[in-house]
């Protein structure tokens, strides 16, 4: 998940400078590849909430909180990575952040040797943590590697690295962490002890070797942007410019702040609600299709998120983006209440294809949450950033749901309420100001 806030240049600016300065080619290119990292860590979770099911014979709602820690960790690594950023700059905060990254990757090695659930879950934390760093760094830092009337441009092609690597850590997640071995419950239970635990350990020991693979690539871009020039920013002008404005009364006073929030706080939980338990959704409609075809159409639904950020930024050109919001919202809910009722495959591309519909709802309603701000916007950015906290709530209520209905479907309503609240947000968001450019 990208965020940035975007200035648009004066109607008279034209984008004539370069878009790359001269000799921070390579440097770009490394900070671009973070936009991937922290998408494959992000997507891997829901490969992870299936796989750990059979690895450590956890419930749905157990598995739920595989998400709740790692958005956690954003949650509480937020601030303290802006600090590491003021005091040690981009670039510091990039390293912290990477070296984060890799100790929690390789401390899936030994988490999953003792088939402990909590040392799982403090690996996630960890890599979460360095995702947080990466993801806060980075986005700002995109805007300074060239003329600055082309940042947004520049925003862009970095994000599009976010989009492949949701699109292909499914695939990935697929291929490497799922063995293709799938029992019954009714075989597991007809198991001796020494051959279901010998089932548990083989099931556990799948992440290692993608995780291990993971850690290396971090550490070699790492080392890669440690001896790279990347270029030197100053942002002490922007720091002098902040005001008595950016008090949290003034905030909370601000047109759409408050809601803006609230809805964010939603759409994060329905998005990673929904991925998180695609996967289980899949088997349970139509159980004979695998693990790894379940994967594959994870990440068809990801490449819909993915064309569906084109498509809306395209739209906006000609309708609102508050009415867009609307619609989209409008059509989640009803693509999500097809996944209720229709039989089958219907209801799998149903579900799969509401990822189309939320492509543009993180972005939309960031960028209304922090328009009227002026020198408020850091400030009230990162409480907007803090309630993707709402991706650690909701998965565990669905899974929960899940376990004492007995049907995944009915835990299906919970992104309903959700995605109504986005269309409520839509629906009496008033605004005087000019929509900030944003992208995620």
């Amino acid at each position: 998940m990208a965020i940035a806030i975007n200035a648009a240049p004066p109607a008279e600016s034209k984008p004539s400078g370069q878009f790359i300065k001269s000799g921070f080619l390579l440097g770009f290119a490394l900070v671009s590849s973070l936009f991937f990292l922290w998408a494959i860590a992000n997507n891997f979770n829901d490969i992870l909430i299936r796989q750990f099911q059979k690895a450590l014979g956890l419930t749905r709602g157990q598995a739920g909180f595989i998400q709740s820690v790692f958005y956690l960790g954003y949650f509480t690594m937020a601030l303290p990575a802006g600090m590491v950023i003021r005091r040690f700059g981009y670039k510091g905060g990039i390293l912290a952040g990477l070296g984060l990254y890799a100790a929690g990757a390789l401390l899936f090695l030994p988490a999953a040797h003792v088939q402990a659930y909590g040392a799982f879950l403090g690996a996630l934390f960890v890599l979460a943590a360095g995702a947080c760093f990466l993801e806060t760094a980075a986005n700002p830092f995109v805007a300074h590697f060239g003329d600055p009337t082309r940042a947004a441009q520049r925003l862009n092609l970095a994000q599009s690295f976010n989009g492949l690597g949701g699109f292909i850590a499914p695939i990935l997640g697929g291929a490497f962490i799922f063995s293709g071995v799938e029992h019954s419950k009714a075989q597991l239970a007809a198991m001796a002890p020494a051959q279901l635990a010998g089932y548990r350990a083989s099931e556990a020991h799948m992440v290692q070797a993608p995780y291990l693979v993971l850690a290396l690539v971090v550490l070699a871009i790492a080392a890669l942007i440690a001896v790279t020039p990347l270029p030197k920013v100053d942002d002490t002008v922007g720091d002098a410019e902040q005001t008595p404005q950016t008090s949290l009364s003034a905030l909370i006073a601000a047109p759409g702040f408050v809601r803006a929030v609230i809805a964010q706080f939603f759409y994060v939980g329905a998005q990673v609600g929904i991925w998180s338990f695609f996967i289980d959704f899949t088997k349970d409609v139509a159980p004979l299709i695998s693990e790894k075809m379940a994967a594959n159409l994870l990440a068809v639904g990801s490449c819909s998120f993915m064309i569906g950020r084109f498509i809306g930024t395209a739209l906006m050109l000609a309708v609102s983006p508050r009415r867009l919001l609307f619609v989209y919202a409008l059509a989640a809910i009803v693509l999500v209440a097809g996944a209720i009722l229709l039989p089958g495959i219907a209801a799998i591309l149903s579900l799969a294809f509401v990822s189309f519909f939320m492509s543009i709802m993180f972005p939309t309603i960031f960028s209304f949450g922090v328009q009227d701000l002026g020198a408020g916007a850091k400030l009230g950015s990162s409480f907007i950033i803090m309630a993707i906290i709402g991706g650690a709530v909701f998965p565990p209520l669905m899974g929960y749901v899940s376990v004492f209905t007995g049907n995944i479907r009915l835990a299906m309503l919970l992104p309903i309420v959700c995605f109504a609240v986005v269309a409520w947000f839509a629906a009496t968001y008033k605004s005087a100001s000019t929509t900030s450019a944003v992208a995620a």
